[in-house]
Order: C-alpha cells, then structure tokens, then sequence
C-alpha cells in the first residue's frame, strides 16, 4: 500500500510539471508574440517532444519543445518554438 501511495504521489509531480511547464510555454509564446507585433493563433501551444540533458552542475534536467501557430498578415500560418529546461526558458523563436 506503501508503494502504490508513492507511485501515485510520483505520477502527480509528474503531471503537475507537466501542467506547469505548459501554463509557462503558453505565457512566453504570448509574450513573444505580443513584442513581435504578429498575432497568437489557436491561444494554446503544442508539445514537440522532450529530452534529458545535464545542466550546468551535472545534474539531470528535461528538456521540453513546444510548438505555436502565429500570423504576422492575417492569412498565413507560420510557426513558433519554445524550449523550456524545467521551468525555465532556453529557447524561443519565431520562423523567418
């Protein structure tokens, strides 16, 4: 019983990151998106994917790739990433 009480509480920081890094990646790509005057499509992004890597002091960090939609015309779609290692920006850009 133990065990399964850990396995839960473990899978609900999980979760929980996972919500926060998202809340984090949709606030950034608002802001770049207001600051490059172009306008934020579908108000959400998208996750690309995720990797480990070591941070500065060795120690295991996720890296996580998002994805947003934006228009600097009104008409075409162009497309927008985020990088976050945590909870903390790496990357973002827009397409040229």
């Amino acid at each position: 019983m133990v065990a399964l009480a850990g396995a839960l509480t473990t899978a609900y920081r999980i979760w929980q990151n996972a919500l926060d890094a998202r809340a984090t990646a949709n606030r950034i790509a608002k802001q770049t998106c207001a600051e490059a005057v172009v306008q934020f499509l579908d108000e959400t992004v998208a996750f690309a994917g995720f990797r480990l890597t070591r941070d500065h002091e060795g120690k295991r960090r996720l890296l996580r790739t998002y994805t947003f939609d934006y228009t600097d015309n009104g008409f075409e779609r162009a497309q927008g990433f985020i990088v976050l290692r945590g909870l903390t920006l790496e990357a973002v850009g827009l397409a040229s």
